[in-house]
């Protein structure tokens, strides 16, 4: 993309294919099965797509406390750092009522309150993602959230539970209404309710594509944060890069899938060389070399090389990546210009590895370019704000003729006499 750029960059990136209305089909079934038959739906559901029989899809409590009785101390109290700095960035977080004073005696104050329950999904399978625990539940915590659950796939492996590093991440947290119930068949418990489970007013957290397309097909019956597409990391560099960060934090998201997507945009064709020198040794040395090496070669992945920072910052802007790091020189100033990313990483000490785990920040973010309209998760994704309104008679009085001319305008002539009542005119009626 040297010289001038294409009109429609969007289409031209690179980008994973994710087809989730072709998806949405296949999980209708499902999720009318869970609404219809309830808790028995959902064990035939995990026998059928996770290979395990379960007795009940609730964690007993006595599996969490054993989980966290048996935690690695090292993994302990990496997670007890992680969930301490998580809570720090967080509760920053929090919004405060405002009033408003519009007129003498009349005001809006905007509250806010936390939904009510909330089914938080933490992805299992080529992954074990205690991490997504933490980042799910502190914002709900934080939020107020009065009743909030867990639900991660069944695993064959152990018994037809969670992974045990996720439980014991829940019982660190203080969460003990844990399910092992993964895919489509996770939303639709939690938007419909089953005899086990009560039905949630939103649904969190990242999945594959068919949570992914039961988000969107339940979307409505229940609140949702996003449809989470597979991650996606985007670095913005110049000379001044070293190839071996650069390598390196693009195989560190291409570890997650074999569809992950990793992106470089330079100014400097000796850094792409650089780059695609130091991949072959770097990936060679990981244990999931393979699917690393598919991530890397798929459409998704690739180098745009550009004329100056001016255009690579118009191409990030454009892929709306889901991490964005910036090694360039004066990085903080040009991650300041960027527009759409899901979070920034500035320069060659905040690795996306960062953020994944430690920096407080919030790892479930928009992916698919939609960055550029969305925000990753937050305290106030578990916040709703309402409007209370309170105005004296005078007040309103005072609004009353501009009332009644904006409803004639809109030919609601029962707008304006609902103010009328309130005084002594005339409320008119039909043919008079």
């Amino acid at each position: 993309m040297r010289g001038s750029l294409p009109a429609d960059l969007r289409d031209v990136l690179p980008r994973a294919e994710l087809d989730v209305e072709a998806a949405l089909e296949k999980v209708r079934p499902i999720c009318d099965d869970v609404r219809h038959r309830g808790a028995a739906a959902v064990r035939e559901l995990t026998a059928r797509f996770d290979g395990v029989e379960i007795a009940s899809a609730r964690v007993p409590a006595e599996a969490l406390r054993r989980a966290l009785a048996e935690l690695d101390p090292k993994v302990r109290a990496a997670l007890e750092e992680s969930i301490r700095r998580a809570r720090l960035v967080h509760r920053d977080q929090r919004r405060t009522d405002v009033t408003t004073q519009v007129v003498p005696g009349g005001t809006v104050t905007e509250r806010w309150l936390p939904v009510d329950r909330v089914g938080l999904y933490v992805p299992g399978g080529r992954a074990v993602y205690p991490s997504s625990v933490v980042m799910n539940v502190v914002p709900a915590q934080e939020a107020g959230v009065g009743s909030l659950a867990v639900t991660s796939p069944a695993q064959k492996e152990f018994g037809g539970l969670p992974h045990p590093t996720i439980l014991a991440a829940c019982a660190l947290l203080g969460v003990d209404e844990v399910y092992s119930v993964g895919g489509a068949q996770a939303v639709a418990m939690f938007a419909y309710g089953t005899e086990e489970c009560p039905a949630a007013t939103m649904v969190t957290g990242p999945g594959n594509i068919w949570v992914a397309a039961a988000k969107r097909l339940l979307k409505g019956q229940i609140g949702i944060d996003s449809e989470a597409g597979p991650t996606e990391i985007a670095i913005l560099a110049d000379e001044t890069a070293d190839p071996v960060h650069v390598a390196a934090d693009l195989i560190s998201q291409a570890e997650h899938d074999t569809i992950a997507a990793a992106v470089l945009v330079t100014t400097s064709p000796e850094l792409a060389d650089a780059v695609e020198k130091e991949l072959p040794g770097q990936v060679s040395a990981t244990r999931h070399s393979e699917r690393i090496t598919e991530a890397l070669s798929g459409r998704q992945s690739g180098i745009v090389l550009v004329s100056s920072i001016d255009d690579g910052l118009k191409v990030v802007d454009a892929y709306a990546a889901e991490h964005l790091e910036i090694h360039t020189a004066d990085a903080a100033a040009v991650a300041a210009r960027v527009r759409n990313a899901g979070a920034i990483f500035v320069g060659a000490y905040a690795p996306v590895s960062l953020g994944d785990y430690l920096a407080g920040s919030n790892h479930v973010l928009p992916t698919g370019g939609c960055a550029c309209h969305s925000s990753g998760l937050s305290v106030q994704s578990f916040l709703r704000g309402i409007h209370v309104v309170d105005y004296s008679r005078e007040a309103l009085a005072q609004a009353a003729a501009h009332v009644s001319v904006l409803a004639d305008a809109e030919d609601l002539p029962a707008h304006g006499a609902a103010i009328r009542a309130r005084f002594d005119w005339r409320v008119p009626t039909e043919g008079s």
